[in-house]
């Protein structure tokens, strides 16, 4: 932990509060996550400092760090089991890099194969129960943004089907439903959700990461967890992520078409680099998950998707 960072931190400690360690917690990739280790008066406690590093993301920083310790403190007041906001530097005005400083929630990711099914399910349910969440004129985040566009889909350099490509792409190239509007993690997948083994078997104990927090269709939440899922574990887990969050009580388009758009405006955002977000789970263990199984499990998941919604 550089000077700068070092000193803000300890100045947002409580009286008598110090810094005893510092760990990389791994995992993600836009940002350097650190668990901060303090003793004190009232005995020991951890803290997780984020901070943006990468010229990418400081300079989008001031918005994103702004929007999650907003997100962070209307969360205090639901049942979402979110991190307490403790400080922020959006602008790096004190600190090395620009920082948000919030408490240590208990258990780990998970991405292993075994006990995903499992998981699943408790996924489809906790992000059912954030969509629940009501919000003011004042309160409610942004409008989504879509994070691909027709123009911008690259189709996987050695694929054979250049024609299932061009129907997915005609999909998105379209104009977007019409939607009725709820408040969207927007990043939610198993590489931001923590869980803990308990006798009756896991549970999720927290949801981390709200810099992209957004106002918009279910569907687009459910459509980026179900990628991550296929990805992970395989068409198949994908493909029934739907199901398992409108049994949990969720609500999704009920034209199928423009279910559709919305689960091929988020698969199409990966193509071709599905590779990106596999780097934090190969971190986890997942070395199996490498370019052309990545690549395979897109492809059939977009071939899925256009059978069963087209």
């Amino acid at each position: 932990m550089l000077i700068n960072t070092r000193a803000w931190v300890e100045r947002e400690l409580a009286a008598g509060e110090r810094v005893e360690g510092v760990s990389v917690l791994r995992g993600g990739w836009t940002s350097q996550m650190r668990r901060l280790d303090l003793r004190g008066p009232r005995g020991r406690r951890s803290l997780v400092l984020r901070s943006f590093v990468t010229p990418f993301f400081v300079r989008h920083a001031e918005g994103l760090l702004s929007r999650e310790a907003a997100v962070l403190s209307l969360l205090r007041e639901t049942d979402v089991p979110a991190a307490a906001l403790v400080a922020v530097d959006a602008t790096a005005r004190h600190c090395d890099h620009p920082s948000l400083l919030m408490s240590l929630l208990p258990g780990a990711v998970r991405v292993d194969d075994e006990g995903a099914d499992e998981r699943a399910a408790l996924l489809a349910g906790q992000l059912a129960r954030i969509h629940r969440l009501r919000v003011t004129a004042r309160t409610r985040p942004r409008v989504y943004q879509a994070w691909t566009s027709a123009e911008r889909v690259r189709p996987p350099g050695d694929t054979r089907r250049l024609e299932l490509w061009r129907h997915a792409v005609d999909v998105i190239r379209r104009e977007p439903p019409a939607y009725r509007g709820c408040f969207l993690h927007r990043d939610f997948h198993p590489g931001n959700v923590l869980f803990t083994e308990e006798n009756a078997g896991p549970r999720i104990s927290g949801v981390v990461d709200w810099v992209e927090t957004s106002w918009g269709p279910a569907d687009l939440d459910v459509a980026h967890c179900a990628t991550a899922l296929t990805l992970l574990h395989g068409v198949g887990t994908g493909m029934r992520f739907a199901d398992l969050y409108t049994a949990a009580g969720g609500t999704l388009a009920e034209d199928p078409g423009a279910h559709l758009h919305w689960r091929l405006l988020d698969a199409l955002a990966h193509a071709p680099d599905a590779e990106k977000l596999a780097v934090p789970w190969r971190e986890l263990g997942r070395t199996d998950l490498t370019p052309g199984v990545l690549a395979h499990r897109l492809e059939g998941y977009v071939e899925a998707l256009l059978e069963r919604y087209g």
